[in-house]
């Protein structure tokens, strides 16, 4: 048999790894396979990856007892006194054009090669591949690219930041403010607060900086949990809980009233999936009142249907609706309402007046 092993000239390398393709070329496929016995094998002359010598191991008639129909290829750690050498492999039988076949290629993971002589293998099908057109002129062609680690890549964790700084609000470490909110009292730190809120960075670095620190700050329009709710998105990016609707739109007034764009956005999308005929009236003024434009959209589609009018209507915010933002409700009919009916709309809605 002529073998002949030639390493071919493709090489890079890169901080934490260094990867070469080896090119096993296996002359008289067929007098190999007659002569050397289940067991025995070929070995390759030793190319270098990574600082360390490795080998190709062929047996034309499979590596151990049970696989003498196969191919087995074995990469093979050569260098003396080498311990835990962290490598992964690939074995690929190469077509006419050199290119590898991806049907009669094989992945192995990472392992670690723990000492000289220590080995790692792949099969093939002997029948397949005699079959396949890839043996040419009683020659096989295989590409062994190996990839020798220098470092275990460190997986980074996620960000905890956001622990961190609950863990902050929890304890109230280093608190310099305290809120006075509907009977409860908050403590906060004026610098997280500033960074996260425009409208906090004015109050609390601005004029108010000097009262804000001799004695709490009193907010006399919003709701302990409300508040609550509001530091900790503030300091945590999230909210606390799966909060109910009512809550949910209360958040978002104070969402915008501190121009924390987030977490208006979180609520108004929240508000958006949750219409129902008992707080679509609620909704829509809060919409009107505010500004938000996303909201009122998916309150008009909502009520475009005559039976989810029909129960706004019989609803206990419908009065409110009704007092408040009579523009609103001659929207709301103005989108069920055919063109011709339209002009008895506006005579109606201005006898309201």
């Amino acid at each position: 048999m002529a073998e002949q092993c030639k390493m071919s000239a493709a090489m890079h390398s890169i901080s934490l790894s260094e990867e070469r393709s080896y090119v096993l070329k296996v002359d008289g496929y067929s007098r190999a396979k007659a002569l050397l016995k289940n067991g025995e094998r070929v070995t390759s002359t030793p190319f270098v990856v990574g600082g360390h010598d490795w080998a190709v191991r062929y047996y034309p008639n499979g590596s151990y007892e049970d696989c003498e129909y196969f191919i087995s290829l074995h990469l093979v750690l050569e260098s003396a006194n080498a311990e835990d050498v962290k490598a992964k492999f690939k074995f690929s039988v190469l077509d006419e054009n050199g290119e590898p076949v991806p049907s009669y290629s094989y992945t192995h993971p990472m392992v670690t090669f723990s000492s000289k002589g220590e080995s790692y293998g792949n099969f093939m099908k002997k029948a397949h591949l005699e079959a396949s057109a890839h043996i040419r002129d009683d020659c096989l062609t295989i590409r062994c690219d190996v990839t020798v680690i220098h470092h275990e890549e460190t997986r980074v964790p996620p960000s905890d930041l956001h622990q961190h700084l609950g863990d902050l609000l929890m304890n109230k470490d280093s608190a310099d403010l305290t809120f006075q909110v509907s009977g409860e009292k908050f403590s906060a730190h004026r610098c997280v607060l500033a960074a996260r809120s425009l409208v906090f960075e004015a109050e609390l670095l601005g004029a108010m900086k000097e009262s804000s620190s001799a004695s709490p700050i009193e907010i006399s329009d919003m709701e302990a949990d409300v508040f609550n709710s509001l530091l900790h998105f503030i300091y945590t990016d999230s909210l606390p809980r799966v909060l109910d609707v009512v809550t949910d739109g209360h958040i978002l007034v104070a969402a915008d009233r501190y121009n924390i764009g987030r977490l208006k956005l979180i609520c108004e999308e929240k508000l958006c999936n949750h219409i129902d005929s008992s707080m679509v009236a609620t909704s829509l003024v809060l919409s009107e009142q505010h500004g938000f434009h996303r909201l009122k959209e998916a309150c008009l589609q909502f009520l475009a249907s005559p039976s989810n009018l029909e129960a706004m209507v019989a609803s206990d915010g419908y009065e409110h609706l009704k007092s408040s933002c009579p523009p609103v409700l001659k929207e709301v009919i103005s989108r069920i309402l055919p063109a011709e009916l339209k002009v008895a709309n506006d005579i109606i809605m201005e006898m309201w007046k």
